[in-house]
């Protein structure tokens, strides 16, 4: 498949990927705008993993022309400091076929596993897209029942390694943190971790990817209503390499949870979150105040020692308790401002959208921010014939 026919020139391609957004001129379209030509597409980010990359290539493109299906495969450089880049030039630049290309994506740094899904997610153009690593810990003789839960009627698939080949110092904070997340959420999945996934293309352009985001799709599908599935997948000891996670994900992931669950339960509507914790806090210190005042004045009428306020600690507790509930609804009814004009201007985008579409200029406004940077991109082929 030419990707880059549908633009004007091979320069207007590249610029509209290097810029990460779809060049402004008239007439050109955005080639992720169109209909899916390919079954499938894995999307695989790495980084220093040159050891793993041609085994994996060759037993996705054999798993899948096995069961009969088109793919396309990205790889995404995460900011790569071995030949991992090399690699992937290698694989992308072998011909590509009706029934298959290989892509490779090149970031300019480390941007994190996100932004890589992101990237790729950008140019995927396959019905189903599906996430592995590329350590090899993850089988690609999995696709086959990936592709069957999708078509059974499920929108994102996530796998569950039941049995993880890990050391414990990563299971164990994995299934704390899923038990967590499942918890908060209401998504009851075993692995929330686990970056083997399959997803409906379409789910993907409803879905926003920052931070260690890339963990929480099928939460944040599954808030827009899309059926979230599970199934056991296998997981091998890791052959080359090493794992590039340590202890510090754990707090990240533990933040962007937050993020996820205020996003997910009160991102339309943050005044009940916000508002309702001034509303406790201001009411608790007004409780006390009028308890303190009752008190002064008791305590005077009886003739008893009085009780002096500026003396009682307690006292500056509840002046502190109504500033601060005061504060919070404040700034929940500011939060609502904010989303009440986003909402107006995502309207208004949809709509010009909508307008380019019957004006045959669709795919000009893209919708998402782009935190990542490309430097490099192999595998696009330009009209004439040539390698972008």
């Amino acid at each position: 498949m030419n990707t880059e026919s549908l633009f004007s020139s091979a320069s207007a391609f590249d610029a509209a990927v290097l810029t990460n957004r779809p060049p402004s001129v008239e007439g050109l379209r955005n080639p992720c705008d169109e209909f899916a030509d390919f079954d499938l597409t894995v999307v695989v980010p790495a980084m220093n993993e040159e050891d793993s990359l041609a085994v994996l290539h060759e037993r996705v493109l054999n798993v899948c022309r096995s069961c009969d299906k088109s793919v396309e495969v990205i790889f995404i450089d995460d900011g790569s400091t071995d030949a991992t880049w090399q690699r992937m030039s290698e694989l992308a630049g072998s011909e590509a076929t009706p029934a298959s290309r290989t892509l490779a994506i090149r970031l300019r740094r480390n941007f994190g596993k996100a932004a890589a899904l992101s990237a790729g997610f950008a140019i995927a153009r396959g019905r189903v897209v599906l996430t592995m690593d590329a350590d090899l810990q993850d089988d690609p003789d999995e696709i086959p029942r990936f592709l069957t839960a999708i078509e059974e009627g499920h929108d994102v698939v996530s796998g569950w390694k039941r049995v993880r080949h890990d050391p414990w110092h990563k299971v164990l904070p994995s299934r704390v943190f899923n038990a967590m997340v499942s918890g908060l959420t209401g998504v009851r999945l075993h692995d929330h971790n686990c970056g083997f996934k399959a997803y409906r293309r379409e789910v993907l352009g409803e879905v926003d990817l920052y931070g260690e985001r890339h963990r929480f799709i099928p939460v944040l599908a599954a808030a827009r209503g899309w059926r979230v599935g599970e199934i056991e997948v296998l997981h091998h000891p890791r052959e080359h390499g090493h794992s590039k996670y340590g202890w510090s994900r754990i707090g990240k992931g533990f933040l962007d949870l937050m993020s996820v669950y205020l996003l997910t339960g009160y991102g339309r509507r943050p005044l009940h979150l916000i508002g309702s914790a001034g509303l406790v806090c201001f009411a608790a210190g007004s409780l006390g105040m009028l308890y303190l005042s009752a008190m002064w004045v008791i305590t005077r009428i009886s003739g008893g020692e009085p009780l002096h306020l500026h003396a009682t600690a307690i006292f500056y507790y509840c002046i502190l308790a109504v500033l601060l509930g005061a504060q919070c609804v404040l700034a929940g009814l500011i939060a609502e401002l904010i989303v009440s004009v986003s909402a107006a201007r995502d309207r208004s985008l949809r709509q010009i959208q909508m307008q380019s579409n019957v004006d045959g200029l669709g795919g000009t406004l893209p919708m998402q921010h782009a935190t990542y940077s490309v430097s490099q991109v192999v595998g696009f082929v330009d009209p004439r014939g040539t390698d972008s």
